[in-house]
């Protein structure tokens, strides 16, 4: 009596349930960090309603459609070794031909959408500290754009059953992401320390901290994130599949985690915050007119009787909220 003996690979298979396992733990962070960020919103007295709901939209949508993708993701484990164990190639073939079931498409699609979201918000923060300049959102806006042609040629290519680890492009396309934050944490941090060194030119024995931890919170950020996504495009190139299947069921609540860590910090007060900004204002002179994102000075003429007055004072700029 012959029996049907599915073929094994038991490193795919162990890999695919610790995947699972690993981003479940994520998730649970995720959930955590997502929480105590709209508490900490709802309790952001420096800012006007308008920018605590555009933040609370963000956190809310980015949380609902990484739920919706560790969803789908949780349910098709469940199919792989209990509701479809009995299909011809076992819970390999399940796991290595994913893509032809649906609900695998619907969590790579809530996925990217949720990273495309995550990404418009640093391209907002970047854009925000060089003022809008061309030089800078032309090619950030070019890359983002890239980036999402990419998702949408997976997601079509995933839709039409093309196993996941054939997808040919995926490298590609975090590569991208990857490079959006290497670029964006260049580019802010850049920008930050020149400003910095602008402020110690006009102010004596100037107190540098503000920028040194808005820097440190931007580094910080990137990096978990920047690590995470490179072993996996590593890993995906060298068709390293175990290695893949780890990160793929982490890597966008990383990335949610990495962003939402900004957020709290700034709306917690655990950043330097407005109020510790306009006590280092107040030590600039009074005949300084200094222009930028941080510091936006302004000019006030007054008309006396024999006497042309140019009265200059300055006022904080928004720093925090384009970090957060």
């Amino acid at each position: 009596m012959s029996s049907y003996a599915p073929k094994t690979d038991l490193w795919i298979e162990r890999s695919r349930l610790a995947g699972m396992l690993l981003g479940c733990v994520s998730y649970g962070v995720f959930f955590l960090l997502t929480v105590q960020s709209c508490i900490a919103l709802m309790r952001w007295p420096q800012y006007g309603a308008g920018r605590r709901l555009a933040l609370l939209f963000y956190v809310v949508v980015t949380f609902v459609l990484r739920t919706i993708s560790v969803a789908a993701n949780t349910k098709y484990t469940e199919m792989i070794w209990i509701d479809l164990r009995n299909v011809p190639g076992g819970p390999l073939a399940l796991i290595e031909d994913e893509m032809h079931y649906r609900i695998n498409v619907l969590a790579l699609s809530s996925g990217h959408i949720g990273e495309w979201l995550m990404q418009a918000l640093l391209l907002y923060r970047c854009f925000a500290i060089w003022n809008w300049a061309r030089c800078v959102t032309i090619p950030m806006i070019t890359l983002f754009l890239a980036m999402i042609g990419l998702s949408i040629f997976i997601q079509v290519e995933a839709s039409v059953g093309i196993a996941f680890y054939n997808i040919s492009i995926e490298p590609a396309y975090l590569g991208i992401q990857v490079g959006l934050n290497v670029f964006y944490t260049i580019l802010v941090t850049y920008r930050l320390l020149d400003m910095r060194n602008r402020m110690k030119e006009l102010v004596a024995q100037y107190d540098s901290r503000f920028y040194n931890t808005l820097i440190l919170i931007i580094v910080e950020s990137a990096m978990a994130y920047s690590i995470f996504a490179i072993i996996f495009i590593v890993a995906f190139a060298l068709h390293l599949n175990g290695i893949t299947t780890l990160c793929f069921l982490s890597i966008g609540q990383v990335q949610g985690i990495s962003q939402l860590f900004i957020i709290i910090r700034v709306a917690t007060g655990r950043a330097y915050t407005r109020e510790y900004w306009s006590s280092r204002v107040a030590a600039v002179p009074a005949t300084t007119v200094f222009s930028g994102t941080i510091l936006d000075a302004t000019e006030e003429r007054l008309t006396r009787p024999g006497q042309n007055i140019v009265q200059t004072s300055a006022k904080a700029a928004d720093v925090d909220v384009c970090i957060a």
